[in-house]
């Protein structure tokens, strides 16, 4: 796969079939990480820092546990003839690069037109969530939630921006702290009408 290709991730049923670490090599590999740091992983102060690394890591990466698909099938039909855009605004978005394993801090922005069947907006969220809770690059976050959306609700329109700092790029490399990439995804409707994108793509 090239590096531009960001259009295919390693579905979730492949991932599985990989043998995972134990615990014990988890820890070992913090230890090992410290040390080359130059500092003692046995001094009081890191002492716990490999078991701590460990419940962190399974708190960044749970997304590899969760189906976003999934997450969108309970749909409710009951909309009285609702028939326009359902945007969700300002979701916090955490997740990190998969070339540096720094942290993506930022928001997204989430919308779908609706073709009979809406879904609780919270889902939308666990959406953005269960795929930012992997190693990711920002282009292929953004199409993610979008196809996510489009192929389990099949609506007129979806449209997904994310706006985030990369600390790759912020806190080493070129460090230039508070520069923000902003990456958009629009299926269907949402691609087709030049004057939604534009107010789309405004963030507060």
């Amino acid at each position: 796969m090239g590096v531009h290709d960001f259009s295919i991730n390693p579905k979730i049923e492949d991932l599985k079939n990989l043998e995972k670490p134990s615990e014990s090599e988890v820890l070992d590999a913090v230890k090992t990480l410290l040390r080359w740091t130059g500092d003692n992983p046995d001094r009081d102060g890191l002492k716990d820092t490999p078991q701590r690394v460990l419940r962190a890591y399974g708190e960044w990466f749970k997304g590899y546990d969760e189906n976003p698909k999934a997450l969108l099938s309970k749909t409710f039909e009951e909309v009285q003839g609702y028939n326009d855009w359902v945007v969700l605004d300002s979701i916090r978005v955490e997740s990190y690069c998969e070339h540096h394993l720094a942290p993506i801090i930022g928001v997204a922005k989430v919308g779908y037109l609706p073709d009979g069947l809406v879904v609780g907006i919270s889902k939308l969220v666990r959406v953005v969530n269960a795929y930012s809770k992997r190693l990711q690059i920002q282009e292929r976050l953004t199409r993610e939630i979008g196809l996510a959306i489009h192929e389990t609700l099949n609506p007129k329109g979806v449209a997904v921006a994310i706006k985030a700092e990369h600390h790759c790029m912020c806190t080493r490399g070129v460090n230039k702290p508070g520069t923000k990439m902003l990456t958009s995804s629009f299926i269907g409707e949402a691609g087709k009408n030049l004057e939604f994108r534009r107010s789309f793509l405004e963030f507060d």
